[in-house]
Formats: C-alpha cells, structure tokens, sequence
C-alpha cells in the first residue's frame, strides 16, 4: 500500500453541505490536477505517511469519521486505504472535484465539479457508485458560471451550491446571487460555508 502525501490532519466540524456540523477527521492530502483561484490549500509541503501513521495520528481524537479531502485526494487514495480504515472502524466521506474515477467502497461522496469536469462527469462516477453519489456541491463566485442542467452532473441525492468569497467583491451580493439560482431551480439547496462564517477549521 502506497504512502499518501498528507498536508494536514485536524479534527473539526464539516463546515458545509448535507454533512454541516458532523464532527470529522479532515485528512487533506496535498496536489491537485486543476487550479481553482479561490482553493484554500497550501500545496507547498505534505509528509508522506504509511496508513499505519495515519491510524496512529487518528487515533488520539473520540471521533471515527474520516474526510478524505485535499487538493484533489482521488489522485493518491486508492480502494485499499479505504479497506484498511474500514477495517479499523472508520467511516470514511470524500470530497472530490470529479475529474478522475472514483475508489470504491466510500460511505459518503462529495463532488465540487468545476467547469472543466462536466464533460464525462456523470459517467465517471457510474461503475463505483451506481445508486448515485450523496451530494454535488457546485462553488460559485459572482462573475462564476452557474450550474449546468442537473443531467448533465453526477447523479446525487442533494444538490448544494455554495457562494465562494472573493476578492473586492461583498459576499452578499454572492449569496443573493446563489439564493436567486436556488429560487429559480428548487431542486437546488444553499450551503453556506458556516467554518468561515463562524470562525473555526
């Protein structure tokens, strides 16, 4: 099994989407394959770490609950890392941007599609997950494209957007922004990113 190239762990609350106030391991492994200009990660460093250092870590904090985030984490997690957390209890939740095939054997799945991985999305999440993902959460800033018809994403049982802070732009007008779309399409929710509002990770 491969070592994953960790960029932090910390233990919080989810912040945002169907999982809000869930209390979570963030597991967020460095390197991406897109370039989104809002990203809150810093990509500069990571640790390489067995499971095995991983599980250690883990295991000083009450919680079992595991989010494989990043960067985008499909591009080192595989089905065995998977395998052995669920063999030591843990449920484990991903978020995604969608442009690569997905592991199997997740308990929760987030895709935050971009642009650039519309074409083929829905496809792509097919063979693993053919019942359909738990949420697609779509960022949008102000000048940011809206949505695309549901169709054309991965097939999910909630559909969030979510406003993204920008710069010289008031968050405000992004939110009313995004409650006019969920207005319009009801089919869509509102996440806030309730750690930025409220101050925590």
């Amino acid at each position: 099994m491969q070592p994953l190239p960790v960029n932090e762990i910390f233990y919080s609350l989810q912040g945002e989407g169907g999982q809000m106030g869930r209390a979570m391991l963030f597991v967020r492994l460095s390197g991406c394959n897109l370039t989104c200009d809002y990203c809150d990660t810093d990509f500069a460093g990571h640790q390489l770490m067995t499971a095995s250092e991983i599980l250690a870590q883990l295991g000083s904090y009450p919680c079992r609950d595991i989010l494989w985030t990043g960067g985008e984490p499909t591009l080192a997690l595989r089905e065995e890392h998977i395998a052995f957390f669920h063999e030591h209890g843990y449920r484990q939740s991903i978020e995604t941007n969608g442009t690569r095939p997905m592991p199997q054997g997740l308990d929760y799945v987030t895709c935050s599609p971009k642009p650039e991985a519309i074409s083929g999305l829905r496809e792509r999440f097919v063979d693993n997950y053919p019942d359909g993902i738990d949420e697609v959460r779509w960022p949008l800033q102000l000048g940011a494209p809206l949505p695309p018809p549901i169709e054309q994403l991965a097939e999910a049982r909630r559909y969030y957007v979510s406003p993204v802070e920008e710069t010289g732009v008031e968050m405000s007008a992004v939110v009313a922004r995004c409650m006019d779309f969920v207005l319009a399409h009801p089919e869509w929710r509102l996440s806030v990113q309730l750690h930025k509002l409220l101050g925590f990770r």
